[in-house]
């Protein structure tokens, strides 16, 4: 059995890879998010979000639509949740959201094809978590294209610099989604 230190590092390895928008993105969102409604207990998930470069249009993207799941409780994540999905095939993760193993942390699932090739990340937070100004950093991007293809620009370049190393991939977009994010949030149109 895969002790978890040898799953995260089996992960962090798999090809970084960005392809042309797909239209079928959306789409993939909206079955999964039908797919997670109806088959966990209920009232454990509150709202579902599609976010990520996934989630705006025109936007090359890795071809991996992020889920982001509001929850009732973290805790009944873990008990109620993680079983059913682990025990449909999807990879589950209790992971930090910032940095190496500090709080705040989240419920964090990969969800793959038949062929083993990512199709989803499910990040499951609760209500307060900071993870929901992700929302802020799409919808900016969203309604400001040349911002969009700056940030485009940006992934190309780090996938060809690190194309078997997701976490020096994510690193190196960090600055430019902190500065998006901050302008989002402070209404602040691009230059």
């Amino acid at each position: 059995m895969e002790t978890l230190e040898q799953r995260v590092a089996r992960v962090v390895r798999e090809d970084v890879a960005i392809v042309p928008y797909d239209p079928a993105w959306p789409r993939m969102f909206e079955e999964e998010k039908a797919y997670l409604l109806a088959s966990l207990p209920d009232g454990i998930i509150r709202r579902v979000e599609h976010f990520g470069s996934t989630a705006v249009p025109g936007l090359a993207a890795k071809p991996i639509v992020d889920v982001l799941v509001e929850v009732r409780s973290l805790e009944e994540t873990k008990t109620r949740v993680a079983p059913v999905l682990e025990a449909q095939g999807y990879d589950y993760f209790w992971r930090p959201s910032f940095g190496d193993d500090v709080p705040p942390f989240y419920a964090w699932f990969i969800k793959r094809d038949g062929a083993g090739i990512r199709t989803h990340h499910i990040h499951m937070v609760e209500a307060d978590s900071v993870l929901w100004e992700r929302l802020l950093f799409r919808d900016y991007l969203i309604a400001h294209p040349e911002t969009a293809k700056e940030y485009e620009d940006l992934k190309l370049r780090l996938a060809r610099e690190y194309p078997d190393d997701r976490v020096a991939y994510t690193n190196g977009k960090s600055a430019f989604c902190t500065r998006i994010t901050r302008l989002a949030r402070e209404g602040v149109r691009p230059h």
